[in-house]
């Protein structure tokens, strides 16, 4: 190729000199200007910026990128250009197919970008040059970033290859409960078609699947809009087996590379309400806002109920029925259409799929429309009409916050006595947040807030207790023990709750700090009668196997030395005089009293 002692550095300059470009950071440097000229690194690449890009995005290593260069040497002559060709050059950026370091010039360069690049030796031709470089040469390339396209090994392992060709809406990126509406395209290498969908697309649960394992894990990483090419390995794809013809599938052989063209149309969130898949909420229509109805909201619905079967047993606010209004988290409603609806903004629409445990139970239910079996599963399709939110202790002034305390505190006092332990514990948790710590009181108020206080917490940890949530009872009653250090109460129901955890020592603590307070509570006397009752059985269960333990000893010892005598040699004459010499010894140490023995085994296993 001719040399040229000229570049088309002038050509591309768009006048805007010396003005920022908007977000670049090179190593936490502020933005370039153009004309400006920084390294890049310590490698001795250095980047000046021609012409500013466009957005905010750069390329990566593993993208290919589309571009347009003029390769010159250090003193203007040209040795090689796209432009010459009239033809953009793609790159696969980390290759190295120019030279190694102008692919990590391109990746800090955004599209539409011109910038030039001087390049040192070792990361260009090297000591061997090539033809019109000498060896040992730094050389500049003017490159234009027309586009790129991502490239993304989904699994690490080059298994499922991504080219993203269209970039998709916003952020939100598919879950495994959720369904899916895609498009496809899957062919051999060869061309062949062996699998399409309809015009209208395909819906699928990402966890169900579909055709091959690449097709979730794909549509999981995709966005709604977003169109890509899928290399799909064999391993991900259907392996060493041959599948035949059928509705979805033309023959495919054995280990068969794929390539797919895939979009995500769109997809419906599904939401795991109660977080053990037994109430899932799939979201129709995305509502208005970013807030939902919360516990304890006063909302407004509309909803068709249906059995699995398609029997409609009730509605609500359809086909000239009233809506219905109900306060979350107040048993008003079934379980799980209180929990979903709690989960719900202004206007969204939803698919709610309940299973019995948070429906009507086993029991056989008569409805408006027709009568639920037992152990149904339940399926409501909700509009969120309305709600308003339970006030918040940081929209209300002092009184407020105490008084609506009390009430709360006294709501779980009902529940409590009702047997409804878990929503009797929320009731007292929500008491003590209105008067919780991070309120300013006045001193006048200070009092009845810190009696409020406690007296939830108390409430709270004997919720906990009969709960067995021993833990959470311990926390409670040793949050009201920093402000009283004295409270009989607290100590008691918190050495209830170390006795049962197997913490002896802390429970004995706290009853003997109880009655060093109220020497004569009759409660705390009986909790120690139980303490002392399970402390005398835990000795005996480890007597017992200590003495287990030494019994299966001796029994061992006694067994080889019956083996020994067993196996032992004749003796000689001289051998047996010294044994009869053992004997009488052994005589004389039975002497001792059989009483003193005694004394001495029962101490030993009762240090054990």
């Amino acid at each position: 190729m001719a040399s040229r002692k000229e570049t088309d550095v002038s050509d591309i300059e768009d006048g805007d000199d010396l003005e920022e470009e908007p977000g670049e950071v090179i190593d936490s440097a502020p933005p370039m200007k153009v004309g400006e000229e920084r390294p890049l690194g310590r490698t001795g690449l250095a980047k000046k910026l021609l012409r500013r890009g466009r957005g905010w995005e750069t390329p990566e290593l593993g993208d290919e990128a589309a571009v347009h260069f003029v390769a010159t040497l250090t003193d203007g002559t040209r040795f090689d250009s796209s432009r010459d060709r009239d033809e953009p050059l793609t790159l696969k950026l980390g290759q190295g197919q120019l030279v190694s370091g102008l692919d990590h010039g391109i990746i800090t360069m955004k599209e539409g970008e011109c910038a030039l690049f001087t390049v040192p030796p070792e990361l260009g031709y090297g000591a061997v040059g090539r033809e019109g470089v000498p060896p040992n040469a730094a050389v500049r390339f003017e490159v234009e970033l027309i586009s790129w396209i991502r490239v993304v090994d989904i699994c690490k392992d080059g298994g499922i290859v991504k080219k993203i060709l269209v970039k998709g809406e916003r952020n939100e990126q598919p879950s495994d409960l959720d369904e899916v509406l895609v498009k496809y395209r899957v062919a051999l290498p060869d061309g062949t078609i062996i699998a399409e969908a309809l015009e209208e697309g395909f819906e699928f649960y990402v966890k169900d699947g579909h055709l091959c394992p690449a097709f979730s894990k794909a549509v999981m990483t995709m966005k709604k809009g977003e169109r890509v090419k899928l290399l799909i390995q064999p391993q991900y794809a259907f392996g060493d087996k041959k599948f035949g013809n059928s509705d979805q599938l033309h023959n495919v052989p054995p280990n068969s590379i794929l390539d797919v063209d895939l979009e995500l149309v769109s997809f419906k969130p599904v939401i795991d309400v109660t977080g053990d898949g037994k109430v899932l909420k799939k979201i129709l229509k995305e509502g208005e806002g970013a807030f939902t109805a919360n516990e304890g909201a006063a909302v407004t619905i509309s909803y068709a109920a249906r059995l699995e079967d398609g029997t409609v047993f009730e509605k609500k606010g359809l086909d000239g029925e009233q809506p219905l209004n109900f306060v979350t988290d107040e048993e008003q409603v079934i379980a799980g259409l209180d929990r979903a609806s709690a989960t719900m903004k202004k206007g969204e629409l939803a698919m709610v799929t309940i299973n019995h445990e948070y429906g009507f139970g086993s029991v056989e239910v008569e409805q408006d429309l027709a009568i639920v079996p037992p152990c149904s599963d339940l399926i409501y399709e909700v509009e969120m009409l309305d709600f308003i939110k339970e006030r918040a202790p940081w929209e209300m002034n002092n009184s407020e916050r105490i008084e609506e305390a009390g009430r709360k505190k006294e709501e779980g006092n009902l529940l409590f006595k009702a047997g409804k332990l878990q929503r009797a514990g929320k009731k007292y948790d929500k008491a003590a947040d209105y008067v919780g710590e991070d309120g300013s009181f006045g001193d006048d108020e200070q009092k009845l807030v810190k009696a409020l206080r406690v007296a939830c917490w108390l409430n709270a940890a004997a919720c906990s207790l009969k709960l067995n949530n021993f833990q959470e009872a311990i926390r409670l009653c040793s949050k009201v023990l920093d402000y009283e250090f004295y409270n009989v109460k607290a100590l008691y129901r918190r050495a209830q709750a170390y006795m049962e955890t197997a913490d002896p020592v802390s429970a004995e603590l706290d009853i003997r700090k109880a009655l060093d307070i109220d020497p004569v509570n009759r409660e705390v006397k009986m909790l120690e009668r139980s303490l002392k009752q399970l402390q005398a059985e835990s000795n005996r269960r480890d007597a017992k196997v200590y003495s287990n333990m030494f019994a299966w000893m001796t029994k061992d010892t006694s067994k080889s030395i019956k083996k020994l005598k067993v196996e032992k040699p004749e003796k000689s004459k001289d051998e047996e005089e010294n044994m009869a010499a053992m004997d009488m010894e052994k005589t004389a140490d039975s002497s001792v009293p059989v009483e003193t023995r005694t004394v001495v085994d029962s101490t030993l296993n009762t240090f054990s």
